[in-house]
């Protein structure tokens, strides 16, 4: 029985060993071949250009490396960098902030005594910075709004016309102004450089935080799963997104004199304090000297941003 096992495994090596060396081995060397004839060595270099590392959260390495860390706090601002359309990277917001805050305490502690003071004034200045690239932000996803509906009526037209969507994508690249036309050429690059159409398109939904944005890509993406007349449906959203931003306009409207109170109410009591303090620091000395004042103020600062708070939620309107 042993000597029948060994026998066969023998023959079972040589059919195996005949059959890599006659078939298997010489298949493989021309798929060798074949890979580095069609892979040269000029192609390999453009996609290695093609192919980008993790964006640079700062041009300083010691800063990337500290903002790589705390990702908590640096893809927020990240985020909203990128949404903002400012040529800039979060480590240019983070060490501006600093650099703000500093000088700006600093000026203060030439100007008062008070430690608080130049901690409040620092810590304004700081977020100076932050509020800016976030008041960017805001604008041009306002202006992305404003544009959209053109764009969709753009690429029902294209498809209508009998053109695939990366080219309809392409056009919308191509003739419609930033900021739509630099989030499609962005959208466009990433599907040709081998992102498949919907995972660009859910980049792109997340890098445009509308709701008309998600709209367009649950629109897109269900069409490509369940079928249908895309254009028929992009049309119709174009006429729900062009409504939507009329009622958005008009509710504005409305709610504009509630907004510019609420500006009011929320800067009058720092600013009056402020004037005093510069004019007549004697007159608040009551409150910075007394630990009941401090009190007071503690307690004044609550109340202002309760009230802040609740101004800009009745504002708020849900449309």
């Amino acid at each position: 029985m042993a000597i029948a096992l060994a026998v066969f495994a023998l023959v079972l090596a040589i059919v195996l060993g005949a059959y890599w060396v006659v078939i298997v081995r010489p298949e493989s060397g021309e798929q060798q071949t074949i890979r580095r004839r069609l892979r040269p060595k000029r192609v390999t270099q453009l996609l290695a250009k093609l192919e980008k590392d993790r964006e640079a959260l700062s041009a300083v390495g010691p800063v990337d490396t500290v903002l790589v860390r705390l990702a908590g706090l640096s893809t927020p601002l990240q985020r909203m960098v990128t949404q903002s359309g400012l040529q800039v990277t979060v480590g240019t917001v983070v060490l501006g902030s600093i650099f703000f805050g500093m000088a700006a305490a600093v000026l203060t502690a030439f100007v008062t005594p008070y430690a608080l003071a130049s901690f409040v004034v620092g810590a304004i200045a700081a977020s100076l910075p932050i509020f800016f690239v976030k008041w960017k932000a805001e604008k041009r996803l306002m202006k992305f709004e404003e544009q959209f509906p053109e764009a969709i009526d753009l690429i029902a037209r294209a498809l209508r016309a009998g053109h695939a969507m990366p080219a309809a994508l392409q056009m919308v690249a191509d003739e419609i102004p930033a900021p739509v036309g630099e989030e499609f050429k962005r959208l466009f690059d990433q599907h040709s450089y081998g992102m498949s159409l919907p995972d660009a398109l859910r980049a792109f939904g997340d890098r445009v935080t509308l709701l008309d944005a998600r709209f367009f890509v649950t629109a897109v993406l269900t069409q490509r799963e369940m079928g249908g007349n895309l254009s028929e449906v992009l049309d119709k959203l174009s006429l729900v997104i062009r409504d939507r931003f009329t009622v958005k306009r008009q509710v504005r409207v409305v709610s504009a004199h509630g907004r510019i109170t609420g500006v009011v109410l929320g800067f009058l009591p720092p600013a009056t304090a402020g004037v005093i303090f510069l004019t007549s620091p004697n007159h608040l000395r009551l409150l910075t000297d007394d630990p009941i004042g401090h009190y007071m103020i503690a307690g004044a600062v609550v109340l202002q941003i309760v009230g802040v708070l609740a101004i800009r939620k009745i504002v708020d309107v849900e449309y």
